[in-house]
């Protein structure tokens, strides 16, 4: 049970990026409280403000999918769960804080718990140390 609820976590966390992925593709109309606001702190001036947005597509699709990987994986008890789920919270914290806008208004809006539970996930798999299968 505890497996499945862990896997369960995984997964849903991994499709929340899918809430970014909305926002950055504009298929709801934008308000500030509703999150990322479509600019980076460091793409938007080497990319411009459209190609920004349509990179920051791509990445949180392939970190949705990636998380949501980990978590098949988790409830199969795959022998490779530790790494996908290493690497799933790597890429996600990675781009939560490259596609950041550098404004600390409405932070948790903008990804501040996603970027922490992502953390919280690779501080956990660091402290197992790669086991065959923990639960």
């Amino acid at each position: 049970m505890f497996r499945f609820l862990i896997g369960l976590f995984v997964i849903l966390h991994g499709l929340v990026h899918l809430w970014y992925f909305t926002l950055s593709q504009g298929l709801v109309e934008f308000k500030p409280e509703m999150g990322w606001t479509g600019k980076s702190w460091i793409f938007s001036n080497l990319l411009g403000e459209s190609t920004t947005r349509l990179v920051a597509s791509a990445l949180f699709v392939l970190a949705a999918i990636a998380f949501v990987i980990s978590g098949i994986a988790i409830f199969f008890r795959a022998a490779w769960w530790w790494s996908m789920l290493l690497g799933s919270a790597i890429f996600s914290s990675a781009i939560l804080l490259l596609l950041w806008d550098g404004n600390m208004q409405l932070v948790v809006q903008k990804g501040l718990i996603g970027f922490l539970i992502s953390l919280v996930i690779l501080l956990v798999l660091l402290l197992l140390k790669r086991p065959a299968f923990a639960f």
